[in-house]
């Protein structure tokens, strides 16, 4: 890992600037009383005790040193605590704000690409683990170095009207100190970046034991004990690392901590001697004793936040390096204009492979769907049909050729307008544990917050995808969680009110959240009906015709007799496009489309039979 720049340190910084200007003024102001009170402290004890022992003591003089004395102790007790309140308000605040710029930074990510990349799935997890606590461990070293280097300097100057060699010795036995905590702290930043890879498949298993999603199968088929010792490996492997580092910090800390109580001890001995022939009075002894101390502990704690510091930076380059990367995709320079859809989409000489290396999913795929018809994807698994509809969201750019919408290259066009114009319903289609409306409202997030629970376009959505009535009938009706995970604000009397849907009423939902964007001019509808039986995915595709009708769309699925109805049916082979026609033209050409459909029709013919 490379040394942290200045640039982490002022981006930390600003952050903590941004969030709280004035708490961090104040944090400064009681960090430079902090470290100058046990001084001043150090001083009013000795002079006390120089005027105690003297022969002709002055009551009054005595008494306002005292006084002065209870003063900076109730001072060191109330400053501290003011510390501690503005530290945690700073980070409350500081965390606010790291969290809005990561997540920010995230969404900024237009494509899928980069989410794809281990590498950047590290960077990430460890960016989210100390995006709060970087800012906050930097500036609290800053604060705390600016006291202890105040408490340093005072006793400096207290220890050097005493002894001057002394205060050799002591400034001297630090210097290993500081260049063994820097070390040490490149080390715990190294143990800890070395472990996000471990750390994340701990959590995968974690999360496989706990969730709904695998509870079945992991239950079915016993796979619980597998995946405990699994995650019990990860977690011994993470252990067994950071062990090492604390075994390899215990040594050197140890010897650190031994050669400053040598020098401390050598110190008080020498006064103790001095004071034995009359070189030093009892007040001198008290605050060269305190001096000591004081400089050692200011000395050990000014090491010891320059360590955090330069640890966080090293870390918080990871938060740095994420929120300052723009998009995934590439922004062009003067956007085009995004005009509703007249003419078409084309996909021209489209080839297109996931990275340098890996085989090619397309293959010079040329295919125009005309504005205002619908398009059927079909082909055997791999052939390159849900590719295609990632490049048409424009998740991916083609590797070659381009995907043109009325002419126009979708890379010259803003990637979020583009977006705007599309509603899709995917294979892999997403259940929220929010509430049913919430579910159907996402669908059209511009609009999300005019939608209430019974508003018309979203029970509509929800009737023609076949669902209205099963949420109508929920316990609180579309207002109810679909969840069991967690409890609404609503139902915190009554937990037992979340449900959970079956897949094909998911199904459904998420079909609604397509058809709520029905002002889109491109449809796609990836699988829409895998998971519905076969009177209901008659029911949902008879919707989908109607819905269709006079829109420009694309269906993929596997079964044929779903997709016969669409204006142009393209079949992909190997990834390219093998056949083109109506279901009755590629029937009657009897190729792959003809082959694929006469098996499907057998089999259910055999089945009625």
């Amino acid at each position: 890992m490379s040394a942290p720049g200045p640039r982490s340190a002022a981006v930390a910084l600003g952050v903590a600037w941004t969030a709280a200007p004035l708490i961090l003024l104040g944090g400064l102001a009681v960090s430079v009383a902090t470290g100058v009170l046990p001084v001043i402290v150090a001083w009013l004890t000795k002079l006390v005790l120089d005027r105690v022992v003297a022969v002709e003591v002055s009551l009054d003089e005595l008494t306002m040193l005292a006084a002065g004395l209870a003063v900076a102790g109730v001072s060191v007790a109330l400053l501290g605590e003011a510390g501690r309140y503005l530290s945690a308000e700073l980070a409350r605040r500081v965390t606010l704000l790291t969290k809005d710029r990561l997540y920010l930074a995230t969404g900024r990510l237009a494509g899928l690409t980069r989410l794809e990349q281990p590498a950047y799935r590290d960077r990430l997890h460890l960016a989210q683990q100390h995006s709060y606590s970087g800012p906050g461990v930097i500036l609290d070293s800053v604060v705390g170095g600016v006291q202890a280097a105040l408490t340093t300097v005072g006793f400096l100057v207290s220890l050097a009207a005493v002894s001057l060699p002394v205060t050799a010795v002591v400034l001297v036995a630090a210097v290993p100190t500081l260049i063994t905590e820097l070390k040490l702290s490149k080390r715990r930043a190294q143990v800890l970046t070395g472990l996000s890879p471990t750390e994340r498949r701990e959590f995968f298993y974690m999360q496989l034991m706990t969730g709904l999603d695998a509870a079945k199968e992991i239950r079915l088929l016993g796979l619980s004990r597998l995946f405990r010792g699994r995650m019990l490996a990860e977690l011994r492997e993470a252990n067994t690392r950071r062990r090492r580092a604390d075994l390899r910090e215990l040594g050197v800390q140890g010897l650190l901590s031994a050669l400053s109580a040598v020098v401390a001890g050598a110190g008080l001995i020498w006064a103790v001697l001095a004071a034995g022939r009359g070189q030093l009075t009892v007040g001198d002894i008290a605050v060269f004793t305190a001096a000591v101390a004081g400089v050692q502990g200011s000395l050990a704690g000014l090491v010891g936040r320059i360590g955090a510091a330069h640890n966080a930076l090293l870390l918080f380059e990871h938060y740095r390096a994420v929120t300052a990367e723009g998009s995934d995709l590439p922004v062009p320079p003067e956007p085009g204009t995004l005009s509703p859809l007249r003419r078409g989409i084309e996909f021209r000489d489209v080839w297109f492979r996931y990275g340098p290396g890996h085989p090619w999913v397309l293959r010079g795929v040329n295919l125009f769907i005309p504005c205002g018809r619908s398009m059927a994807l079909v082909g055997h698994n791999g052939a390159g049909k849900s590719t295609m509809v990632k490049l048409l969201c424009r998740f991916y750019d083609p590797t070659r050729g381009a995907v043109l919408w009325d002419g126009v290259d979708l890379r010259d066009l803003p990637v979020d307008e583009v977006r705007r114009r599309l509603g899709a319903v995917f294979q892999d289609f997403m259940t929220y544990e929010m509430s049913a409306a919430e579910n159907i409202a996402l669908g059209d997030v511009d609009g999300a917050d005019e939608l209430g629970p019974a508003d018309e376009r979203l029970t509509a959505a929800a009737g023609r995808a076949g669902i209205h009535d099963t949420l109508a009938n929920l316990p609180r009706g579309y207002r109810t969680l679909l969840s069991r995970s967690f409890v609404s604000e609503e139902d915190k009397d009554d937990p037992e009110t979340g449900v959970l849907l079956s897949g094909g009423q998911w199904q459904r939902v998420a079909l609604a959240r397509a058809f709520l964007r029905d002002r889109r001019d491109l449809l796609i509808l990836d699988e829409p009906t895998s998971g519905l039986d076969a009177e209901a995915e008659h029911e949902i595709h008879t919707s989908l015709a109607e819905h269709r009708a006079g829109r420009t769309s694309v269906l993929i699925s596997h079964r044929l007799g779903s997709v016969r109805g669409a204006d142009r049916i393209a079949v992909l082979v190997d990834g390219q496009v093998a056949e083109l026609g109506s279901h009755d033209e590629l029937v009657s050409l009897g190729g792959t489309y003809s082959r694929l459909f006469r098996l499907q029709a057998d089999g259910y013919v055999q089945e009625v039979s």
